[in-house]
C-alpha cells in the first residue's frame, strides 16, 4: 500500500525545482537585449532553446542511473550549475560561447528534471495529480519570479553586471543539501536486475501512450513556445517598452501558477483525459482573443491563456508517473527526452516562422497549430 501525501517532503522538492528554474527563466526576458549585442536573427534567438534543451537527449539514461542511485544530489547540484552558467550570459562576447552557456544548463536541468517527478510520486502517495500541481507549481513561480530577478539586475547592474546573481544560487544549492539530502527514498530506485533487462518491453508497452502524449505536446508546444519566449521580444515590436514586455511575462507565467496547481488536482478528481481536452480547446481560442483584443481587455485574456496554456504539464507528468513499472526513472526520462526536445524544435520553429512573417503572424499560426493538439487528447 502506498504511502500518504507526504506534504513536507513534496515541498521541498518543489522548492529545489523553484530555485532551479529561477535561473533558468532568464533568457526570455533579455532575449531582445542579447539579440541586439550579438547580431542575432529570430532563427539563431530560437536555437538557443535547442542547445538549452539537447541534453534532454541523455534523460533516459540520466533515469537508468536515477533507478540505482539516489538521484537527490542532482537536485541539489542543478541550481549551482544553471545559477553559474545563466548568471554569465550577460557577459558573453560571442553568440557561440552563449550557445555553450545555455548547453551547460541544459545539462543541469536534465538532472533535475527527471528524477523530481519520481521523487514526488514516491511522496505523493494516492494523490499523484496534487503532487505533480506542486511540483509544478515551483517551476512557474520560478517563471514568475525569474523575469522579475534578472531584469532588476539588469536594472541595476547593467546587462554585462548579471554574474552577481551567481552567489544566490550557490547558497541555494547549500540549503537544498541541507534540508533535501534527509529524504531518503533512493533505496526504491534500486533494481536488482543489473543486466537492464526488462527495459525493452517495457519501452513498447509505454509506446501507444509516448505517441499520444507526443501529438499534444507538439502542437501545443508551438503556441507554447511562442509565448513563453517570445512574448517579451512582440511586445517590444507592437510598441511596448522592455518592462512592459518582462511584465507581460510575469503575468503570462504567474497565471500558470494557477493552471499548473489546479490541473493537477481537477485531474485526480475528474481525470487526465478531460482536463486535456478542456485545455486544449481553450488555449487556441484565448490565444487568438488575445491577438484581436484592445489593450483594457488583453491583460485578463493573458490571465486566461497564462492558465491553460501551462496547466497541461502536471496532467501529462501524472499520465506518465501513475503508471507502474519497474523502471520509473528511465519511463520518466523518456518522456522528459520527448517533451524537452520538441519544446526546443517548436521554438526553433517559431523563431524561423518569425523571420519570414514577422512575429504577429506566427503568434496567430501557433494558435492554429494549436488547435490539432485536440484529437490526440481525445484518444488519450
Amino acid at each position: 500500500m502506498r504511502e500518504k501525501f507526504q506534504a513536507g517532503n513534496v515541498i521541498l522538492i518543489s522548492i529545489a525545482h523553484m530555485v532551479h528554474d529561477i535561473y533558468s527563466s532568464f533568457l526570455a526576458p533579455i532575449l531582445p537585449l542579447l539579440i541586439e549585442k550579438l547580431g542575432m536573427t529570430y532563427t539563431m534567438a530560437g536555437f538557443l532553446s535547442v542547445a538549452q534543451r539537447l541534453p534532454a537527449l541523455l534523460n533516459p539514461f540520466v533515469g537508468v542511473i536515477a533507478d540505482k542511485v539516489g538521484p537527490r544530489y542532482f537536485i541539489i547540484a542543478a541550481p549551482s550549475v544553471t545559477a553559474v552558467s545563466m548568471s554569465l550570459m550577460g557577459v558573453v562576447p560571442s553568440y557561440t560561447i552563449l550557445v555553450v552557456l545555455l548547453f551547460v544548463m541544459g545539462l543541469s536541468s536534465v538532472m533535475l528534471h527527471v528524477p523530481g517527478p519520481v521523487m514526488i510520486r514516491k511522496v505523493a502517495g494516492e494523490s499523484i495529480g496534487k503532487g505533480m500541481s506542486f511540483y509544478m507549481v515551483g517551476g512557474e513561480i520560478a517563471r514568475t519570479l525569474g523575469p522579475l530577478v534578472i531584469l532588476g539586475a539588469v536594472s541595476f547592474w547593467g546587462l554585462e553586471g548579471t554574474w552577481r546573481l551567481i552567489p544566490f544560487g550557490l547558497a541555494a544549492s547549500a540549503i537544498l543539501y541541507v534540508k533535501i539530502r534527509k529524504i531518503r527514498i533512493s533505496d526504491e530506485f534500486k533494481r536488482i536486475d543489473e543486466k537492464n533487462n526488462g527495459k525493452k518491453e517495457t519501452f513498447m508497452a509505454f509506446l501507444p501512450l509516448f505517441l499520444k502524449l507526443s501529438g499534444i505536446t507538439f502542437f501545443a508546444s508551438v503556441m507554447k513556445g511562442a509565448l513563453t519566449t517570445f512574448l517579451p521580444t512582440y511586445i517590444i515590436s507592437t510598441g511596448g517598452s522592455l518592462w512592459l514586455g518582462g511584465i507581460s511575462l510575469v503575468v503570462l507565467q504567474a497565471a500558470g501558477v494557477v493552471g499548473a496547481f489546479c490541473a493537477g488536482t481537477m485531474s485526480d478528481r475528474f481525470g487526465r483525459k478531460k482536463v486535456l481536452v478542456t485545455v486544449s480547446i481553450l488555449s487556441p481560442v484565448l490565444m487568438g482573443l488575445f491577438m484581436a483584443a484592445d489593450t483594457i481587455f488583453a491583460m485578463p485574456l493573458l490571465i486566461l491563456l497564462g492558465i491553460t496554456v501551462i496547466s497541461t504539464g502536471p496532467v501529462i507528468l501524472a499520465a506518465v508517473n501513475e503508471r507502474k513499472s519497474d523502471y520509473p526513472s528511465f519511463i520518466n526520462g523518456i518522456y522528459m527526452t520527448i517533451s524537452f526536445m520538441v519544446s526546443a524544435l517548436t521554438v526553433m520553429l517559431t523563431g524561423y516562422l518569425a523571420d519570414i512573417y514577422g512575429l504577429e503572424v506566427t503568434f496567430r499560426l501557433s494558435a492554429g497549430l494549436a488547435l490539432i493538439a485536440i484529437p490526440f487528447a481525445v484518444k488519450l
